[in-house]
């Protein structure tokens, strides 16, 4: 975050063992339960923000609003495909109260920070049905215990594989830890038809995605970005394995250099086009790879860990509405429509988009389908979240500059650990 938006608000945070949660800031929780939603009056055209989306569906289920609302149509503006652009076009478009984005798609971790920075709305969360979906989701749309979003999907990470190349190299089973991967792998690329492929690959470029993979890999290695009393723990052995994983893995060829410049994208690329045996990517690719040249031959499992099954980072996108909108009775509609049991279920069978509805995970038919649903309904019961700050850029951009520089080769990861937690230390005693 820049130095225009901390100074909007300045607030502590408490470091705890699931990452880092606001404080109040200026009054007591006892205050918050004052807070009254505002009226949302106008009604007319309104824009809908979020990411460029690769599926197709986003505009599908806007073009369904638009035939049934005529006068209060939605324009997708599309942003960038990086999410850390996504969030600065958001944040400039909040501090000039602009009024150009009336309803606004947030990856589930700004939630938060938005909120307490009064860019979103609180929404009255009697109008939706929260209590039909999953904890861990509606926990990322609140503030101080008050709704400030909507899920509209949630998100785990997935290992995709070869299924057919493993069962070709005589691996019986998806790996469950990172040397059963590596052990796999090495079998896989023995294989003519693996000639010139690469092991693994993530999401490593110095952007949110960075953080993402970082605090997998800790958490996976049975390390935690904070200790129980809630001080940073990244200076760990543990939290150590868990990054080491990542720097050993691309000294020593198990993830490919050009990996270094992966986003969600360039992964999901790269394994449709029979480069990468193991992938680490979000849902919404599965509908994407059916479609590709590895239709049929691929599967899912859980994410591996350092002796076990790993730890997912808890994903997703809400919905809210800027406080600077107009047609404000109209954006309450939409986010009803938008993130109904209905349009779960299409952004579910379309863009492989995870539901926040809990029966859509069970209903047998859709498994059936979707054979990826029980793993991934597992990734996010047990995902941890991260940060919810106001500052969440600061902490965030400290995560992503150490664990680059240790990837990069420019630190040590016992410097670049150390210097993470000087670095979050200093963030909590703001």
């Amino acid at each position: 975050m820049n130095a225009r938006t901390t100074r909007v608000l300045q607030c502590s945070a408490v470091l705890v063992a699931a990452g880092l949660v606001l404080t109040a800031c200026g009054s007591s929780d006892s205050d918050s339960s004052s807070e009254k939603s505002p009226s949302f009056s106008g009604r007319g055209p309104i824009t809908f923000a979020a990411a460029k989306d690769s599926s197709g569906v986003v505009q599908k289920v806007i073009d369904g609003w638009n035939t049934q609302h005529p006068k209060e149509k939605v324009t997708f503006v599309q942003l960038p495909a990086d999410v850390n652009q996504q969030r600065q076009q958001m944040i400039q478009n909040a501090e000039t109260k602009s009024d150009a984005y009336t309803v606004l798609s947030l990856d589930a971790v700004w939630t938060s920070e938005f909120a307490a920075h009064q860019w979103i709305d609180q929404l009255p969360a009697a109008q939706f049905p929260l209590d039909k979906m999953l904890k861990p989701v509606v926990e990322t749309t609140k503030y101080r215990d008050n709704l400030y979003a909507v899920p509209q999907s949630s998100d785990g990470g997935l290992l995709y594989y070869r299924s057919d190349l493993l069962k070709k190299a005589g691996v019986s089973a998806a790996p469950t830890t990172w040397a059963q991967m590596q052990a796999a792998c090495a079998k896989v690329v023995k294989l003519p038809e693996a000639k010139g492929m690469d092991c693994y690959a993530g999401q490593f470029q110095k952007y949110e995605g960075l953080t993402v993979n970082f605090s997998e890999a800790v958490n996976s290695a049975d390390g935690v970005v904070t200790d129980a009393a809630g001080k940073p723990d990244v200076d760990t052995p543990a939290a150590k394995k868990g990054l080491d994983f990542l720097v050993d893995s691309f000294k020593g060829g198990t993830i490919p250099k050009e990996a270094i410049t992966y986003q969600e994208e360039e992964g999901r690329q790269a394994f449709q086009s029979g480069k990468l045996v193991f992938l680490r990517n979000w849902p919404y690719v599965y509908s994407l790879a059916e479609k590709s040249k590895v239709a049929g031959k691929f599967a899912v499992a859980p994410l591996p860990g350092l002796t076990g099954a790993g730890s997912s980072t808890l994903g997703g996108h809400n919905v809210a509405v800027s406080s600077f909108a107009k047609n404000k009775a109209t954006a309450l509609d939409f986010i009803k429509y938008f993130t109904n049991h209905d349009s779960a279920t299409t952004f579910l069978k379309e863009g492989s988009a995870a539901p926040p509805y809990a029966d859509l995970y069970d209903d047998q038919a859709l498994v059936k389908q979707y054979p990826y649903l029980p793993v991934l309904k597992k990734s996010i019961l047990n995902a941890v979240p991260r940060p919810r700050v106001v500052q969440y850029g600061d902490v965030s951009s400290a995560i992503q500059q150490e664990a680059y520089a240790a990837l990069n080769g420019d630190k040590s990861s016992t410097q670049a650990l150390k210097d993470l937690q000087e670095a979050l230390q200093k963030l909590s005693a703001q």
